[in-house]
């Protein structure tokens, strides 16, 4: 069955940078899509990140174009968040999630797939 693992959180300074990484097992991982998640305390889930099977297409957030980066790594089974600049507002549990198709989205009842999360503490 599919995995994703999640790893690279922790506890930051604003302005500060951090590189989540996503492990995925399972089925073969060039043929999908990938997408970052996040779920601060008392909100709902929202959209951070999408790339597309081969990495050509990404999409992102309004409230993170510009400071953060997805990237993937098809011969390692990975996908990546680069976020830099990072504000106390980007605290929350991080989650990567993996489509059945080959393009990416932004709405998270597209994807079947999720790993478990990994905190990012952003402090001020």
């Amino acid at each position: 069955q599919v995995q994703l693992v999640e790893s690279g959180g922790g506890s930051v300074q604003a302005g500060g940078s951090l590189r989540l990484s996503c492990a995925a097992s399972g089925r073969t991982f060039s043929s999908y899509a990938m997408g970052w998640f996040r779920q601060a305390p008392g909100k709902e889930r929202e959209f951070v990140a999408a790339i597309n099977w081969s990495g050509g297409t990404s999409y992102y957030a309004d409230s993170v174009k510009g400071r953060f980066t997805i990237s993937r790594d098809n011969a390692k089974n990975t996908v990546y968040l680069q976020m830099n600049s990072l504000k106390p507002e980007d605290t929350a549990v991080y989650y990567c999630a993996q489509r059945n198709t080959r393009a990416g989205h932004r709405e998270d009842y597209e994807y079947p797939y999720w790993g478990q999360g990994t905190q990012v503490t952003v402090s001020s």
